[in-house]
Formats: C-alpha cells, sequence, structure tokens
C-alpha cells in the first residue's frame, strides 16, 4: 500500500517540478520578477530606493572642470509606447530614444574649476561665417600666411606649422637655422609665408595693411614664371590673445630689451615720419622700464596692438594723426579690424591652444602630429597687479577689449558650430551602417532559408528514386 502510494505521490511532484523547469526557460523576464519579489522588505523595514534600468538612467554629468558644447537639442517626436517603438524598428527607422541617448563630447578645455558659465552667444553671425573650410591645394599655387602679432603665442604656432604638420613632403628644418624649408611636394616652391619659413620678408611682425600689399609681389619673384598663368590663393592666418594679458607680456619683453624698431610699418607706399611715430625712449632700447613709464607714453603702439595690425590702416590715412577725429579714426580702425578677422581663413586664441588646433584642422583639413599644450603659467600670469593697474590697461587697449571679446565669440561658435557638424554627420553615418547592416540581414535570412527547401526537396526526390 506505502509503494503505491509513493508512487502516485511521485508522479504529480515530478510533473510540478517539470513544468517550473520549461517555465524558466520559456518565460526569462521571470528571473528579474522572481528576483524583486524576493526584495520585498519585510515589515516594518525601510525599503531602498530602486536603481534606475539603463533605458531610464539619466545621461551621466559632466565632472568637475568640464563643460559640454552648447549645442541645439534633437527634434523630439510624440512620445510613443512599445508597440511604437516596434513599429519604428520595423520600418527601418531608429528609436527616439536611441538619438536622445546619444551625448555630446565634453569640452576639454573648460575652466578646471569649473566656474564660468556654459557659452552663451552676444553676437550673431551667419552661417557662412561660422562654416570655415579651406579647399588648400598644397600641391597648387595656394599659400598660408601667418600674421604674427607680438606676445600672442605667435612664436609657438609658427614652429607648429614647420614642424607638426603631417605633411607628404614635411618642412625641412635645420639645427643652428631660423628658417625652415617648407617646399610643395616635388617643388621648389614655398607654400607658407611665416617668420619661419621665408623669414621676415615684409618687414618685422608685418601687419595686415604691409602683408596684403607686399606677399603677391614677393611671391610672384619666388615662384616659377611658367605657373604665373595659374590663379594663386592667400589664405591669412592669425592668433589672438587676452588684451591685458598680452600688453603685460610686451612690457616684460621690452624691458628685457626688445624694441622692433626695424619694423618698416609700411603704409600707403611709404614708412611713417618721426613725426607721425614717434619713440618713447631716447636711448637704444627701453631696458628696465616700468610698468607705470610703459602706461604713461601716449604713442606706445603696444596700446590697441591687435587692432592696429588686423585693421587697413589707410582707411584712416595710416599714422597721420591729424586725417580725421580720434572718435572717428577709432570706429574706423575697430570695425576694419574686426572685419578682417572675420574674413581670415582662420585665427585662434592663445588661451584655447586644444580648440585652436581643432579649427585648424577642420579648416586646411591638415593634421598635427602632436598635440598642442595649454600654459597656463606665462610671464604676464606671474606679474601681479592691482585692480587700478589693471584698468589702466584695459582703458589704453579698449579697443583691443572689444576685439577680443569679438573674436572669442566667434571663435567659440565656429568650435561649437563644427563639433555639432560632426556629430551630426557621425550619427547620420551610424544610421546608415545599421540600415545596411538589416538590409544584408534581410537579404542572407531569405537565402538561407531557400538553400533549406531546396536540400529537403532534394532528399524527398533521392527517396522516391530509391523506392
Amino acid at each position: 500500500m506505502d509503494e503505491r502510494f509513493n508512487k502516485w505521490l511521485l508522479t504529480p511532484v515530478l510533473t510540478l517540478l517539470f513544468v517550473v523547469i520549461m517555465y524558466q526557460y520559456v518565460s526569462p523576464s521571470c528571473t528579474s520578477s522572481c528576483a524583486n519579489f524576493a526584495e520585498q522588505p519585510r515589515a516594518g523595514e525601510a525599503r531602498a530606493p530602486a536603481a534606475p534600468s539603463p533605458a531610464r538612467r539619466a545621461p551621466a554629468q559632466p565632472e568637475e572642470g568640464e563643460r559640454r558644447p552648447q549645442l541645439p537639442p534633437p527634434p523630439r517626436g510624440p512620445a510613443a509606447g512599445a508597440q511604437g517603438g516596434a513599429a519604428a524598428e520595423d520600418d527601418g527607422e531608429e528609436p527616439e530614444e536611441e538619438e536622445e541617448a546619444e551625448e555630446e563630447e565634453p569640452d576639454p578645455e573648460a575652466p578646471e574649476n569649473g566656474s564660468l558659465p556654459r557659452f552663451v552667444p552676444r553676437f550673431n553671425f551667419t552661417l557662412k561665417d561660422l562654416t570655415r573650410f579651406v579647399d588648400f591645394n598644397i600641391k597648387g599655387r595656394d599659400v598660408i600666411v601667418f600674421l604674427h602679432i607680438q606676445k600672442t603665442g605667435g612664436t609657438t604656432f609658427g614652429r607648429h606649422l614647420v614642424k607638426n604638420i603631417r605633411l607628404e613632403q614635411p618642412c625641412s628644418c635645420k639645427a643652428g637655422q631660423k628658417k625652415c624649408t617648407c617646399h610643395r611636394p616635388g617643388k621648389k616652391e614655398t607654400w607658407l609665408f611665416s617668420r619661419f619659413s621665408t623669414g621676415w620678408s615684409c618687414g618685422l611682425h608685418a601687419d595686415w595693411t604691409e602683408l596684403t600689399n607686399c606677399v603677391p609681389a614677393i611671391m610672384e619673384k619666388k615662384d616659377c614664371p611658367r605657373n604665373h598663368s595659374h590663379t594663386r590663393n592667400f589664405y591669412y592666418i592669425t592668433m589672438l590673445r587676452d588684451p591685458v594679458s598680452r600688453y603685460l607680456s610686451e612690457w616684460k619683453h621690452v624691458q628685457r630689451g626688445a624694441t622692433w624698431k626695424t619694423s618698416l610699418h609700411m603704409c600707403d607706399g611709404r614708412s611713417p615720419t618721426p613725426d607721425e611715430l614717434p619713440t618713447c625712449y631716447p636711448g637704444d632700447d627701453w631696458s628696465g622700464v616700468s610698468l607705470r613709464e610703459f602706461m604713461d607714453c601716449s604713442y606706445n603702439l603696444a596700446n590697441n596692438r591687435q587692432v592696429r595690425m588686423l585693421a587697413d590702416l589707410s582707411l584712416v590715412g595710416c599714422y597721420n594723426l591729424t586725417v580725421m577725429n580720434e572718435s572717428e579714426r577709432n570706429a574706423i580702425l575697430l570695425q576694419s579690424a574686426k572685419s578682417n578677422l572675420k574674413n581670415m581663413a582662420f585665427f585662434g586664441l592663445t588661451e584655447f591652444q586644444r580648440k585652436t588646433q581643432f579649427l585648424f584642422e577642420r579648416t586646411f583639413n591638415l593634421q598635427f602630429i602632436s598635440p598642442f599644450t595649454q600654459f597656463n603659467i606665462t610671464r604676464a600670469s606671474n606679474v601681479d597687479i592691482n585692480e587700478g593697474a589693471r584698468q589702466r590697461i584695459e582703458e589704453l587697449n579698449f579697443l583691443d577689449v572689444q576685439l577680443y571679446e569679438y573674436a572669442k565669440d566667434l571663435f567659440q561658435q565656429r568650435y561649437h558650430h563644427t563639433k555639432h557638424r560632426e556629430h551630426q554627420r557621425d550619427r547620420q553615418r551610424r544610421r546608415e551602417e545599421r540600415r545596411l547592416q538589416r538590409e544584408h540581414r534581410a537579404h542572407r535570412w531569405p537565402k538561407e532559408d531557400g538553400a533549406a527547401e531546396g536540400t529537403v526537396t532534394e532528399d524527398y526526390n533521392s527517396q522516391v528514386v530509391r523506392w
């Protein structure tokens, strides 16, 4: 009797066990639901907050010292349920959740302390102003012209141009020589007009007025006569710096003995007379000059140097201050400098080395070998001045301050616009890759099904023959 009872009891137990096992295989979601059920809090215990699922988890906030580029948000469609999401995948479209999950790369040059707010554009620029791409033909006759403004990091950037660009025929720089040979591939013609390639061919630290009138003639002399029938494009580039830091750096440089007194300052075919451009010091140099003496010289060329070197000086009578009143002259100079800067092929900012490298590479489709380095400790940063001296420097360089605010805004907008365009192209490329993968799988599966049916038919026919 006991044996018969045990047999009857064993049968339902085995059946129940089989059903449980099969249910676990058929419904894998039971694992999570069962786990959640097992984690229910007991009576009298506080329940810990549940961790958000990966699909619903909010995007990670940037770490301290990082700032994401401000880009327009992607368009949001109407909310869709699970059925709508499945339909979107069946139609070959990407689910909305995937687009929202994609994040922009963090800004590598945001302030380390995270104290500054996000970049907010202040000036209205057209799409043409923000889009910068130069079809630079290094094998043709195109020339990059570097306008080197004193104490803006131009020496470092100039060395990058001759030593750090990945080229088919790199510049030849020999030890002990100040200039490098930057020839086009297979030719003995230079593609770069700068201090470290052609020297000061148009004068020491030639400005925009001098370069635009001098460079074409110089390049025609250096070029082969057989190429004079081909057109030549000149792409002007420069570097700018915060006016206060630049002014202090120039003061320290002059204090050590620099004068730049051999500069030509050519304008309208002549150099300025001593009455138009007097010197601030009686001797050979201005060594040991104090900051107060440096600021007290009213015709010191360090004042508003960046505006003067970027403007068309022929619009205001060159260095003749009697042509028009001061306010009119300043307004024309500032507007001319802004216009020339905006129309240049490229300009960088000393305070944003990595972004400068990024924009140059995207503008000219050239790649640097080593990344740029941001040096935050300079001679200017080591100068301890009070607030009164800083305000005085800003007043002396009020045109440079306005130009730098304009340039910084344009620079940041170009950077964010370029990053946003790259992000859109990468997203479109990923979408196209996923679409091609889906099409490839869709074409492959019917072939496999057809091959399997053909195999079954063949086996059946062979059996009939045997019968």
